[in-house]
Parts: structure tokens; sequence; C-alpha cells
């Protein structure tokens, strides 16, 4: 076989797995849809609202599980399930602290994954650097501005620094999603601070209710979740590309 058959020999296999990994996410997209055109933020809670809720991240999980094997349990699947448990809490006000927690173990879960060969990098880049340090200083920046309203609300004792915890965690993750120079994960974990922010801002006061501010909290979730997932699903076909690349 010679490079012009292996070339369109990849071509064709990358088409294949494009076309499997669309199939795979069909039922999270089918799922996203359900969920916005049943659920409203005047909604009550109830275990049906939370099963909508948790239904597209769930369904990410098994996506990802199906595609990259039961190791995946401990990396973004594993981090999947526990965003959708968080999922469910949070469609209770006084269960806010108890989703947070399990958002916090999933950043874990991503962070732990990201540092693992499966990302391995093309090459060093020396704008990097820079970028941690924005990404810190900008993560110290919103505590800063949310500090005093964590302090006005009855739970402060607590939630001061339950917050501290949980943004020096997603500011982890995000770092090795930088790290990792992949498209899908950097931009997921960059939606995901813009979603909590965007969750902060309503759940602490910040600012007034705005109109649809539920709707841009779930859209940059899902599209987070997603996102990774699909950073995820591919690092096995970037890695297989890297290897190929350094035996030519």
């Amino acid at each position: 076989m010679d490079i012009l058959e292996t070339d369109a020999y990849d071509r064709r296999q990358r088409r294949n797995t494009s076309c499997a990994l669309l199939l795979s996410l069909a039922p999270f997209f089918l799922a996203s849809a359900v969920y916005f055109y049943l659920v409203h933020l005047e909604s009550p809670a109830s275990i049906v609202r939370a099963g909508v809720k948790s239904a597209p991240t769930f369904l990410l999980a098994a996506a990802v599980l199906s595609w990259n094997g039961c190791h995946s349990v401990l990396g973004v699947a594993g981090g999947l399930v526990f965003s959708a448990v968080g999922d469910i809490c949070l469609v209770w006000p006084e269960l806010f602290l108890h989703g947070m927690a399990a958002f916090a173990l999933a950043h874990l879960l991503y962070s732990v994954t990201f540092l693992s060969s499966r990302y391995e990098t093309y090459s060093s880049s020396s704008c990097t650097g820079p970028l941690y340090l924005i990404l810190m200083v900008t993560a110290a920046g919103i505590y800063a501005y949310l500090f005093p309203f964590l302090k006005k609300d009855p739970s402060s004792e607590i939630l001061v620094p339950a917050v501290g915890v949980y943004i020096a965690l997603i500011t982890m993750m995000a770092i090795l999603a930088i790290r990792t120079r992949r498209g899908f994960t950097l931009l997921g974990s960059l939606f995901f601070i813009m979603s909590d922010m965007a969750l902060a801002l309503q759940v602490f006061k910040v600012t007034a209710p705005v109109a649809h501010g539920h709707t841009v909290v779930m859209v940059t979730y899902y599209l987070a979740q997603l996102l990774i997932s699909v950073g995820d699903m591919r690092a096995v076909e970037r890695k297989n590309d890297f290897a190929k690349w350094k035996r030519s």
C-alpha cells in the first residue's frame, strides 16, 4: 500500500469515526432539546425536573464510557456522572452545597484525565505560561468580586471557603485543559467557567434577575460538557496520529 492509498484509508477511517461519534452523541442532543422544551426556571423542583435536567449529562457519560471503555469511569465518564449528580442537587436550592461538592469531584476527575498519557501533546508552547497567569488572576478576581455577596449569605461560614476551594479546582481543571492543547477540551473548560460564573451571579444575587439567565447557564453548561466529552473521545485518535507522526 503506497502513501496515497494510506492517506485515503486514513481519511475514510476519520470520516467513519466522525459519523460514529455523531451517532453516539445523538441521545445527548435529543435529551437536551427535551430539557429546553419542557423545563422552565419557574417550574417547581421535582424528581421529574431533576431527571430531565440530568439526563443529557448521564447520556454523555454513557457515550464516553462506550467509546473509551471502563477506564474512563475514573476519568471523564466518572466526572460526567458526578456532574449529573450535581445537576440533580441544584434543582433544590437547599442542596446547593451538595451540588457544588459533586461538581468539585467532577473537576478533580477531569484534571486527572487531562494529565494522563492519552492527552500527550505535540509540542511545548511558550504562550501557555501567560495563559495560566491570566486564568489564575481572573479566578482570584472573580472570588474577590463574589466575596462580599457570599458574606451576606446565612451559610457564609461554610459557603465562603467552599466557593474558594471550588474556584481553585475549576481553575486547575482549566489550566490542565490548556496544557493538553486540544481545542475541544480547552473550549469546554472555558465554557464551564462561563456557565458557573453566570450561575453564581444569579444564585448569590450579585445581579438583578436577567431574562433567559437560566437558559444562558444551561446552554453554556451543556456545551462545556459536550466539548470536554468529544475531546476525550477523540484523545485516543489524536494519540494514534501522534504516534504515526513520530514514526515517520
